[in-house]
């Protein structure tokens, strides 16, 4: 037997269990799915085993007008969880960002602190933070008890049950996800380069658009990523603090399958949101390969 022959046996071992894995509970369960997605929904819930492409015209326009009806308010329900969840994104970067360069420039000892309070909020139950929140935006909560207190209101706000926050609830939730790939790339930094782009004359501008931005890109695409796929399908935080006046995708599909026992319908609206999530995938992929095909000089 050759070395190469054993090697990619000793490799197939390696990577059986792993595999297995994922073929029973991700691609077994996902086409599953996919399946259901083209079914007949059945008169009082399950599925009639008929192809029934309906399913996907009662969101993107092909409905028939007689067994299903085109409804825009799936599309806009779809559109609008696309937007709070880019705007998740957007707002983690802004807060992640500044902050993964000012924790790199601290004393080891006090790196390790940061980055433990960055994950101590997994220490506790989600549920349980978001229930705090509530506390915190509800009418009667705290936030609007000090703005009160402090004579900047005439009356209490209504914070909660607002897409603000909703946002403001998955921001929290995110922020480690975003926060630690781009202290990674910020950790890597070559520091020598800065201070050559700024010997050379270049601005402080200059130097972050030519130097800095490039060099933490791969940290700040690979936490937009990670925050956008749970983002886009988050149905937990909508629910508690957007309550009946915030829907997202998520809580759509959970209650096609949970209350309108709708199943094939309920499984093409997920179908829908990993296509979505998959072509943000493929444009990353793409995005990585052409930057590592630049011929590079120097």
């Amino acid at each position: 037997m050759s070395l190469q022959t054993r090697r990619t046996g000793q490799l197939a071992f390696l990577l059986a269990p792993v595999s297995l894995f994922l073929l029973v509970f991700f691609v077994a369960p996902l086409s599953i799915m996919l399946a259901y997605s083209f079914l007949e929904p059945g008169l009082y819930g399950g599925v009639v085993w008929e192809f029934y492409h309906w399913n996907y015209g009662r969101v993107l326009g092909w409905a028939d007008g007689v067994l299903e009806e085109f409804e825009p308010v799936y599309l806009s329900i779809f559109l609008g969880s696309l937007r709070l969840a880019l705007l998740t994104v957007a707002v983690c970067i802004l807060v992640c960002y500044p902050a993964a360069f000012w924790v790199s420039r601290l004393p080891e000892r006090w790196k390790t602190l940061c980055l433990f309070l960055i994950t101590l909020p997994f220490f506790a139950s989600l549920i349980v933070r978001l229930y705090a929140w509530i506390l915190i935006l509800r009418p009667s909560g705290f936030l609007n008890h000090v703005l009160l207190e402090a004579g900047l209101i005439d009356r209490p706000l209504q914070m909660i049950y607002t897409e603000g926050a909703v946002v403001t609830g998955m921001v929290y939730i995110m922020i480690p996800f975003m926060f630690l790939p781009i202290y990674a790339s910020v950790e890597k930094l070559d520091t020598s380069l800065v201070a050559a782009s700024q010997d050379l004359g270049a601005t402080r501008f200059q130097t972050f658009r030519r130097i800095v931005l490039p060099l933490t890109l791969p940290g700040i695409v690979g936490g937009s990523i990670i925050v956008f796929i749970p983002s886009l399908g988050n149905f937990v935080v909508p629910s508690l603090l957007g309550g009946a006046k915030v829907l997202m995708i998520g809580n759509l599909i959970e209650q096609q399958f949970l209350y309108a026992r709708n199943w094939p319908f309920g499984a093409a609206l997920a179908m829908l949101v990993m296509a979505t999530v998959m072509l943000f995938l493929l444009a990353y992929v793409t995005l990585v390969l052409r930057r590592d095909d630049v011929p590079r000089t120097g």
